[in-house]
Order: structure tokens, then sequence, then C-alpha cells
């Protein structure tokens, strides 16, 4: 709430508008589109940028629960269930404030059709999000208020076709229209909009592709056009001061007042083996042996003699923007679609190493990202014998590129694609000999609340929407895929 105002607040001085403090921004019915939209993109923020990156992050082994300190142990331990309310605070977020700020801005008469297209892209980008985590969510009868309070749960699949028509409809409707709303995102670029519309189809396309409806000729024409963001979509409205901060930033290192995050075992490794300067944008080195050294997940317990020294610890960024989606994601995505659906080696190359790039960009990398793809790169194309193994590089530098970057979708790729696979080895086992394990292989959490073997699949329904909505499906376990999730 407190962010909320502070961005609608920000976005009335930028416009130059008043707004009644007496008026809720969570459900503005009174207040121009123009001010709405960016307290939506930073609800959306909030979500992305700590909410679904904090635990996502655990699920994509880019970190652990330090030893020393507690926060986080149901998560790193797979020990949690519905009414551990994970999700919830997320849920809430992007229902009562980013979802119903957007849906002002549709409604909204004095709003031009780019203002309702930016919107739109965000309200896609929204329930992207929403059904990657549950499967399923309210979508047709969503944000009718008192009209329908108990709305029924749908489908994933039936959604995310759902926000793809609605998007197709709002740039049939663009004409020659541009963005009046103050823009947090993208600095009212159409363009840059228009980019990021397509990105997300691309990203959402896939998804059906590989979940059994044949998206080709879509893809195709996608990929063809060209017609994608420059960049980054990220949101970079932070400054370091009170309540201004990065959100995860402000929650894990500020709030809570301790450390709770430290490197996990297996992005450490992999970014060990293959000599990646990166490691050092995420990570400090070990206090007591100064080197890189990160920790089993789920170990915290059964490795009881491990202290916080043992291990890197995560670097924060107080005014780190969030990022909605990267250039070097976009990347892989299109170095994938050229593998796949053209077979064209050469261009599927020169995207692989476009998404190399634009990470090393992003993070200010002094080292050329050559060094990793050039001659003698560690994870150059020539390095892979065949598509497989090809898919498996652009899938394992997708990996490392969204660790600190974007680790929701970091998580979503990693159940799409399994890459990083899972490690045959059990943790205890490569406690016991670290020569047994593959560098960058997940590892099923020492202490597993879902079982050996296991890994988190899915969120839980929220305990917030069960206790209101009567419509709320039945509990699913967490180890169970989402629609898309069907290797």
């Amino acid at each position: 709430m407190k962010k909320i105002i502070l961005f609608v607040s920000l976005a009335a001085f930028l416009t130059g508008c008043s707004l009644d403090v007496n008026t809720d921004p969570n459900y503005p019915s009174s207040v121009s589109a123009s001010l709405v939209l960016p307290a939506a993109q930073n609800a959306i923020a909030t979500v992305v940028g700590d909410g679904m990156y904090n635990y996502a992050g655990f699920f994509a082994q880019y970190y652990d629960q330090m030893p020393e300190s507690n926060q986080y142990n149901t998560i790193t331990e797979y020990n949690f269930t519905e009414q551990s309310s994970l999700i919830d605070r997320s849920y809430r977020t992007l229902y009562a404030g980013a979802l119903e700020d957007l849906d002002v801005v549709l409604k909204d008469a004095n709003a031009t059709a780019a203002d309702r297209y930016a919107a739109t892209v965000l309200r896609a980008f929204s329930f992207q999000l929403l059904v990657d985590n549950m499967d399923k969510v309210p979508y047709t009868e969503a944000l009718q208020g008192s009209a329908n309070s108990m709305p029924k749960w749908d489908e994933g699949k039936s959604v995310y076709e759902g926000v793809l028509a609605e998007l197709d409809a709002a740039e049939t409707n663009l004409g020659s229209d541009q963005l009046t709303c103050a823009d947090l995102l993208l600095n009212k670029d159409l363009a840059q909009w228009k980019g990021f519309a397509n990105a997300l189809r691309l990203r959402m396309l896939l998804r059906l592709h590989d979940a059994g409806t044949d998206q080709t000729a879509k893809i195709k024409a996608l990929v063809s056009a060209g017609i994608f963001f420059k960049g980054d979509v990220k949101f970079a409205a932070y400054s370091d001061e009170a309540d201004k901060r990065n959100p995860w930033y402000s929650a894990n290192n500020v709030n809570l007042n301790t450390n709770n995050h430290v490197a996990s075992y297996p992005i450490v490794s992999y970014l060990q083996s293959t000599s990646d300067p990166r490691i050092a944008y995420n990570f400090t080195k070990a206090t007591k042996t100064g080197t890189y050294a990160g920790e089993l997940p789920g170990s915290k317990v059964e490795l009881s003699t491990k202290k916080n020294a043992d291990y890197s610890w995560m670097n924060y960024y107080a005014i780190k923007p969030v990022y909605f989606f990267t250039q070097s994601e976009l990347q892989f995505l299109l170095a994938e679609t050229y593998l796949r659906l053209y077979s064209d080696d050469a261009k599927a190359k020169a995207a692989y190493e476009a998404g190399i790039d634009a990470d090393f960009a992003a993070r200010n990398i002094s080292e050329s990202p050559s060094v990793m793809y050039g001659t003698g790169g560690a994870v150059a194309w020539s390095t892979a014998v065949d598509n497989t193994a090809k898919l498996n590089l652009i899938y394992m530098q997708k990996w490392v590129a969204l660790c600190y970057m974007d680790h929701m979708e970091a998580w979503s790729e990693i159940r799409r694609t399994d890459v990083p696979k899972l490690s045959g080895k059990t943790a205890k086992e490569i406690n016991a000999d670290p020569t047994i394990y593959t560098p960058g292989e997940l590892i099923s959490p020492m202490r597993n609340g879902l079982g050996v073997g296991s890994l988190v699949k899915r969120m839980y329904f929220p305990l917030v929407a069960r206790q209101l909505n009567t419509n709320t499906p039945a509990s699913v376990v967490a180890t169970t895929p989402v629609w898309w999730d069907i290797k």
C-alpha cells in the first residue's frame, strides 16, 4: 500500500495532476488513467521483484537459507503447504492492486487506445504470472467486485488463450493514438510496448506449443516480423532512500535486518566450471576460505556445523531495477525458435551469443562476453555436437542469465525445458563426494518435505482465496505440474 501511494503520488507530480488523498489508490474510482497506470506497474514490480522473485529463486536453486538464520527454512526444505501463505501477498497485490488498477485504465472514457493497449499488455503479463504459479486462476469472472465476490477459477490454458486474444484485439484498435498515461516502465514509447507484447506472445506461444497445441505458424510469423523491444523491459524507478529501494532489497536487507540468502551449490558450481565472470556480480566470496562456495539445497539442519562464513553471500543492490522481460531471455527464446522451428543453425548461434551479450551488458560486466562463447570458451556453440546439446547450451545459459534478474521466469523455464536437469545423486552423496556431481544439475534438497527426488512444480492456491471464495479448487500437491509442464 505504501509503495502504491508513493508511485501514484509520483505520477501526479510528473503529470501536474492533483490527487484526492481520501481516495484509496487500490480502488481509484475517481482517478484518471494517467495516474493509475504507474501504480499498477509498481504493484507488478513488487510481485516480480520480491514476492515471486524470492521463492522462485530458491526453486531455481540460485540461493539457499543462510545456516545461522531461519526466515526461509520451510521454502528451502520444500516443507510448506497452502497454510504457509507463500503466494498470498503476491496474489492480493496482483488482483486487488495491479489488475484492479488496470481495469480502471481499460474503462476510462478519456484513456486513449494506446493507454488501453499498455494496460492490456500488463494485464496479460499479470495473468501469465498467476497461471505459471497455480495453473488455474480466476479470469472470466474476476474483478467484478460485489457483483461476483466468488468468481470461478479458469483452466490455465484458457487464460493464456484469452489474454493472447485480448492482446490481438487491443493492437487492432490502436490506430494512431499515443500514450497519455504516466509510464514508469517504457517512457510512453509505443514501439517498445509493442515489442514487449510480442515477447510475451513468444513466451506464451512456446509454452502452448510444448503443451501439444501446434503454434508453429504463429511463432514463425512473430519471429519473422522481428518487432521486439530494445534493451530490457525494466522498472527502474528506485533510489537509495527509505521506502524507495528495490523491493527484494528492502524486504531482506533492510526490513529483516539480517541476511538470509547464501549462494546455492548448483549455480556456484556451474559458474565456476565455466569460469564465468558473472559470479562476482551475484555473490561474495566466503569469508572463511576466500573462495566462492555454495550451500547444498536444504542442508542447513543436516550440516549443522556449517556457518555463514562457509558460504558465499548474495550481493544486495538497493536500486537494482525489477526486470519484467530481459533482452537476454528474449534472445535465448529466439535462439531456441531458430533451432527448433527453422533448423537455422546460424541464426540460432547468433541469437544465443546475443543473449549472453545482453546479460553481460545488463550487469555491466567489464570482461567481454566472448570469453564465454569465443574460441576456447566453455560454452561456445562449437562445443555442442548436435541440436539436443545446442538446446541444452541455450537453456543453461538462460538459467545463468536469469539469476538475480528474473527468478520467476527462471523457475518457469526450468519446468518447461527440464534444464538444468535433476541430478541422480542425493545431496548427502554429493556432500560426501563432490566428484560424483555434474556442475549445474539441480539437487533435491537434503531435507525435502515433498519427498526424496522431488522438486516444486507449482504453488498451492492462496489461503486467502480458500477462506473467501468457495469456488477455489481443491488443493493440489506442489509436485503436480502446471498445464504446460508435460515433459
